[in-house]
């Protein structure tokens, strides 16, 4: 990677004005073609596999982000890499739960980058789909053989990078763009969104009480920091460790956090989404209370999640459980992931059918 990083006002407003400009590029050519543009929209449509991978390298070579999608960047560690995957194997669950009860909202109190998920209308709308559709991609590139032949983690990849570019483009042309806002999907945003799945994962998973060595921490964030790179991240702003990465947390923390309309809506549209699949004995009160928990006061009253944290003794009930769960033996890797992978695809009618 890029040594040496500093994340000043000055390296973040440049990265605001930058979005992914191989496939933006991209983008442009195959919208201004009808032909083209219906190909590539039933290709990302189409199912995972390396098959569909060689296709669109086939009808475009040369476009290089297409070409080398399945090339890790130099500095990628393997060993690493499977070391991450296991770790996720180990807590998905856990890991599942934190998308929605702290990366997603953290995710919205960044007022600027929010607004190409309100302009969209596609969480507000179809939230259920679209939450689901994140937590397919993040299941797909945390499978124990993801980044093998076998696995799926390069074309999933690959599409998400095409999609924020067709996200880029709309969104321009949609006429409702502020372009003090920066570019949508720029790079400072992808930075902040890729922490929230890495970071901020490690960080509420200690807080409900699991137990995380060095190693696995390390091991976490460098699979979400290889994912970052294929999905068209600037490698100055992909942190090389975990302080790194609390440092550029706080810079855009500080930069781009504060409380909007569009943020508390899209909140409300994720909060009013896991009430209603919830299938626990766990109230309203208690879900908006461990969010309120993870996510701080000062996060949760931009939101306007408006409710008390869960009770001292309730918090310290989930965190003994969980810490004393941390030392059980993990047992078949590659068996449990595939059997929690099978159980979230049946919470989905629309998932079932590629199980």
């Amino acid at each position: 990677m890029v040594g040496h990083k500093i994340y000043s006002d000055g390296i973040l407003d440049n990265k605001r004005l930058l979005g992914d400009p191989s496939a933006d590029n991209f983008i442009k050519l195959v919208f201004s073609d009808p032909v083209k543009k219906t190909q590539l929209q039933q290709w990302l449509s189409s199912a995972s596999g390396d098959k569909e991978l060689q296709w669109i390298k086939g009808i475009y070579p040369d476009f290089a982000f297409i070409t080398q999608a399945d090339k890790l960047p130099s500095w990628a560690n393997e060993r690493l890499m499977k070391v991450g995957a296991v770790f996720f194997a180990q807590n998905s669950e856990m890991i599942m739960s934190l998308l929605g009860l702290l990366s997603l909202p953290y995710c919205y109190t960044a007022a600027n980058g929010a607004m190409v998920l309100y302009i969209s209308e596609l969480i507000r709308k179809q939230t259920t789909k679209r939450l689901y559709d994140t937590a397919l991609f993040v299941w797909e590139v945390m499978g124990p053989d993801a980044f093998d032949k076998s696995g799926d983690a390069y074309h999933q990849i690959l599409k998400v990078r095409i999609m924020h570019a067709a996200v880029r483009y709309y969104t321009l042309q949609s006429g409702k763009w502020d372009d003090t806002w920066g570019i949508p999907v720029n790079q400072e945003d992808m930075a902040g969104t890729n922490l929230s799945f890495s970071l901020i994962v490690i960080r509420g998973l200690r807080l409900l009480g699991i137990n995380i060595s060095q190693p696995d921490q390390e091991a976490f964030m460098h699979i979400w920091a290889v994912i970052g790179f294929l999905t068209g991240l600037d490698e100055d702003v992909i942190p090389e460790n975990s302080k790194m990465a609390q440092q550029l947390d706080i810079a855009i923390k500080r930069r781009q956090f504060c409380p909007s309309l569009h943020g508390k809506q899209l909140t409300r549209s994720l909060t009013d989404h896991i009430l209603a699949v919830n299938k626990s004995k766990a109230t309203a009160a208690d879900i908006l209370g461990l969010m309120r928990y993870l996510l701080g006061n000062e996060i949760s009253d931009m939101l306007s999640i408006d409710v008390p944290e869960l009770p001292d003794y309730k918090i310290k009930l989930i965190r003994t459980l969980n810490f004393l769960k941390s030392f059980k033996p993990p047992g078949n890797i590659n068996q449990k992931y595939r059997i929690a992978y099978v159980a979230f695809k049946k919470q989905n009618p629309e998932l079932r059918k590629r199980t």
